[in-house]
């Protein structure tokens, strides 16, 4: 088991930044992938950056594409976000998640535990 805890959220102007950070603890290993997701109200979870831990290959979704990014501490126990440059479309309850066998893909079924998600406001 691997427990997930986010911090970092808060309520922010268009154009500012925040970091989330991601609080690992368990079953953590080298060979996973962590990512971070987001969901709007109505919408549906959607991916924004994940992390393979052992190669350190990294994909972004297109809308945070230069403005948002992931990076991991040199322990297994942490991933952050940074997000800068925020828009109000980024606004959305942030999600981490641990994907075991490592891929760290788009799909959010693939992944193996969630933490409670932290939320982040952006106003204009």
């Amino acid at each position: 088991q691997v427990q997930l805890v986010e911090s970092g959220g808060g309520s922010v102007q268009t154009g500012e930044s925040l970091r989330l950070s991601c609080a690992a603890s368990g079953r953590t290993n080298s060979r996973y992938a962590t990512a971070w997701f987001r969901q709007a109200p109505g919408k549906e979870r959607e991916f924004v950056a994940s992390l393979r831990w052992n190669e350190n290959k990294i994909r972004y979704a297109n809308p945070v594409k230069g403005r948002f990014t992931i990076s991991k501490a040199s322990s297994l126990n942490s991933v952050f976000l940074e997000m800068n440059s925020l828009k109000p479309e980024d606004t959305a309850t942030y999600y981490c998640a641990v994907d075991e066998s490592g891929g760290g893909p788009y799909w959010a079924n693939v992944y193996d535990y969630w933490g409670q998600g932290t939320q982040v406001t952006v106003s204009s």
